[in-house]
Order: structure tokens, then C-alpha cells, then sequence
């Protein structure tokens, strides 16, 4: 039994924090995990941005709310969830998530949450796991799942190394040259035609 396991931000859906940095001219906010690879120190440094700016989860809810999937991503996952089962794994939460699940015709998401006060300020981020994304591989593989992984930033890494095979998709230039051993997708088909091989299709 096959499993593909695939990141949402800048795979599927375009970088929520980008837009929240160019909806709000924050540019602070433009650093990603194709930056940074500690994600906590990221997420610590956000949160304190977001509250030094006085900005709540509504107001990063209304940025998602006007985003939607990259072009050709829903037809991309669409063909890929008719031939094998597909998880997205995302270091996102919930409360950012939901929208844009919606819109990719609700994919199972294994994602985080958001700690909010009662001003609904976001206090804290709770994730479910360190490294999550290649635990779930992890246990994926104890389930005898072939697995299949990709993504295109640093918190990718551990769970593409994890899987029996993955690739990276449009991943930055900085990845692509200290990881010059992983294959790299740029367009949908071919991203498409890497796994279809894993799958022997």
C-alpha cells in the first residue's frame, strides 16, 4: 500500500505569511521556512511581531480568507488522490488551515493549533509533535505504508530523508544547493511523473 505525503505551503497554496506580510507591510513577516530552520524560533518571532503590530488571528484569517490554491494544484491533487492515498503534512494550524482545505476539496491535513487569548490575540503556537512531519512518516512506514514525501522548504527535509522516496518542488535556490542529492520538481506534471514512477504507474 502506497502513501504520499505532501507539504501545503508553496506546494499547494501559496506562503500564508507572505501574504500576511504584504497585506499588512510588515516585511518581518516574509521570513519562512525556506529561511529559517529552527520553526519555533520562527513562530516565537512571529507572534511577537504580530502583537508588538497589534494584529489578532481575525486579521490573518481575513488574508487567508482572499487566497486561494496555486495554478494548477487542485488538478495536480485531484489526479494524484484518484490513483493513491494522499496526507498533507504542515507545520500550519488549524485556524489557518481550514479555508483553504476547503477549496482543495478537503484533503486529510495533519496539522497544529493556535493558543488565543480572549482579545484573540494569538499567545502561543502548540505543536503536536517535534518534527512532526517525518514522525508521521514514521509511523506511516510501521503501518508498511511505501511512502512518498515532498516539500520545498527546510522543515521538509527530515520527513522527504524519512520516506522510501520524495522529491522537493519548487524549493529556493539555498535548499537546492545544500541538498543537491534530491530530485526537484518545478511544474506540476513533472511533479506528477516523479511520483507516478515511485508508484510505477
Amino acid at each position: 500500500m502506497d502513501i504520499v505525503c505532501l507539504d501545503m505551503e508553496g506546494v499547494l497554496v501559496p506562503e500564508i505569511w507572505i501574504n500576511v506580510a504584504k497585506a499588512t507591510g510588515i516585511d518581518a513577516l516574509k521570513i519562512t521556512t525556506r529561511d529559517e530552520p529552527d520553526y519555533d524560533k520562527l513562530m516565537e518571532g512571529r507572534i511577537k511581531i504580530l502583537d508588538e503590530h497589534n494584529l489578532k488571528l481575525s486579521d490573518i484569517q481575513d488574508v487567508i480568507a482572499d487566497m486561494g490554491p496555486m495554478e494548477g494544484a487542485l488538478q495536480f491533487l485531484d489526479e494524484l488522490r484518484s490513483l493513491t492515498q494522499v496526507i498533507i503534512l504542515s507545520d500550519t494550524f488549524s485556524e489557518f488551515a481550514k479555508p483553504l482545505m476547503r477549496q482543495l476539496k478537503w484533503p486529510t491535513i495533519w496539522c497544529n493549533s493556535l493558543e488565543v487569548d480572549e482579545q484573540n490575540r494569538i499567545v502561543r503556537h502548540r505543536m503536536r509533535l517535534n518534527d512532526g512531519k517525518c514522525k508521521a512518516v514514521m509511523a506511516l512506514k510501521e503501518l508498511n505504508y511505501r511512502t512518498f514525501a515532498a516539500g520545498d522548504s527546510y522543515n521538509d527535509l527530515s520527513m522527504i530523508r524519512m520516506a522510501d522516496a520524495g522529491c522537493l518542488f519548487r524549493a529556493p535556490r539555498n535548499i537546492l544547493n545544500e541538498h543537491p542529492d534530491l530530485e526537484i520538481a518545478e511544474k506540476y506534471e513533472d511533479f506528477l511523473s516523479i511520483i507516478k514512477r515511485f508508484l510505477s504507474i
